[in-house]
């Protein structure tokens, strides 16, 4: 009887004791699970500011000399061909002096066949005096006379001829002062702006300055992505290199370059980073045909490419270089150190410390993740 007696408190309080540690039991925190498994993984860089869509030439152009737009031939949006006239000044003083320079020539030409015919005969009539005076017909002095007229004659039509060099020069710098004033595309592209209009007085642009009135002229035909890189991963790249061009304009559209070029110097910009300027290709230029200049753009340049490895998200990667390992038995966490390989942002090579097939936590940002944590899969996150 005793002992029954003392049965039943025991039992209430072994009841009163599991109730506590039921209540008091660690509730199991949900967590996103990603299972390892064997893909394609890529060391990248990418960009560290927008890059853009760039023209392979692009000019700003302006006239050499200053006046008034007298002709203007094109509008915003025009396709031209090299050496069509774009815009032009009034010039009619300079075309004057171009009709001034073109008599002058003329009549200098004129004067060249008038003294040259006449050195000519002088040439005839030395020679016939010089066979007169071997016959004793006439005398030495007359046959000297006529010799020397006609070298003074020869002499003139050579500086007649030499008149008519210096009136085509001055012809030709009559010409090309015109041409000062009239704007003509240096290559066949679009017109992107036109600052000026008709009947407004254009100012002559100093060299790397321009200076309003102006076109802006874009070879749209050949596009390319130039775009900052970090000073730091500057040295991994180098031309040849196959790159993921991608557009804020385009989203889900993705293009395939290739590095061009990488800039020889570094471009600091006070209170923001050191980069270098990387210049993408596109490997199919019909695909950016129809793009526009001065799109936002990114890069993201493919250092190294390694297929079927073993492979985590790289979000999963601890910074004490482990992974949280989920036991699906226990339902706790262990941490696993791990070997990596090459990484971009996404992904992560494993080379050891992991088998395919096994999971591991991705949500380590949540409260309560760490080794030996009673946790659950959350259902709503990704696997």
């Amino acid at each position: 009887m005793r002992a029954r007696s003392l049965l039943i408190p025991l039992c209430l309080l072994a009841a009163g004791a599991a109730a506590v540690w039921w209540i008091k039991r660690p509730t199991p925190v949900p967590v996103a699970l990603a299972t390892v498994d064997r893909g394609l993984v890529e060391a990248t860089v990418s960009n560290t500011r927008a890059g853009e869509i760039e023209a392979c030439q692009r000019a700003k152009l302006s006239t050499i000399a200053g006046g008034r737009i007298e002709y203007l031939g094109v509008k915003e949006g025009d396709k031209v061909v090299a050496g069509q006239v774009l815009l032009r000044l009034w010039n009619a003083d300079q075309t004057a002096q171009i009709e001034v320079a073109q008599r002058q020539l003329e009549t200098i030409q004129r004067r060249v066949a008038e003294v040259c015919a006449v050195a000519a005969n002088a040439r005839s009539e030395a020679a016939r005096q010089a066979a007169l005076h071997q016959r004793g017909f006439v005398s030495a002095s007359a046959e000297e006379r006529a010799r020397t007229d006609a070298t003074a004659r020869e002499a003139a039509c050579r500086t007649s001829q030499a008149d008519v060099a210096a009136a085509r020069a001055q012809l030709d710098a009559a010409r090309a002062n015109t041409e000062r004033t009239v704007l003509t595309a240096p290559f066949a592209g679009t017109i992107a702006k036109i600052v000026g209009e008709l009947g407004e007085y254009a100012t002559p642009s100093p060299p790397g300055v321009a200076t309003p009135p102006a076109i802006d002229l874009i070879d749209d035909s050949c596009l390319y992505v130039k775009a900052p890189m970090d000073e730091v991963d500057a040295p991994k790249i180098h031309a040849g290199q196959p790159v993921r061009i991608t557009l804020d304009a385009l989203p889900g559209q993705v293009f395939a370059g290739h590095v061009r070029r990488v800039a020889p110097y570094v471009f600091a910009v006070e209170k923001q980073a050191r980069t270098v300027d990387v210049e993408v290709d596109f490997d199919h230029p019909e695909e950016a045909r129809g793009l526009l200049v001065g799109y936002s753009a990114d890069a993201e340049v493919i250092l190294e490419s390694r297929p079927d490895v073993l492979r985590i998200p790289t979000a999963a990667l601890r910074s004490s270089g482990d992974v949280l390992r989920y036991d699906a038995a226990t339902g706790t966490l262990s941490a696993q150190p791990v070997s990596t390989g090459i990484a971009n942002w996404a992904q992560t090579e494993i080379t050891d410390g992991l088998r395919e097939g096994e999971r591991i936590v991705t949500s380590l940002e949540r409260d309560g993740i760490v080794a030996g944590a009673k946790v659950t899969p959350d259902t709503d996150a990704p696997q």
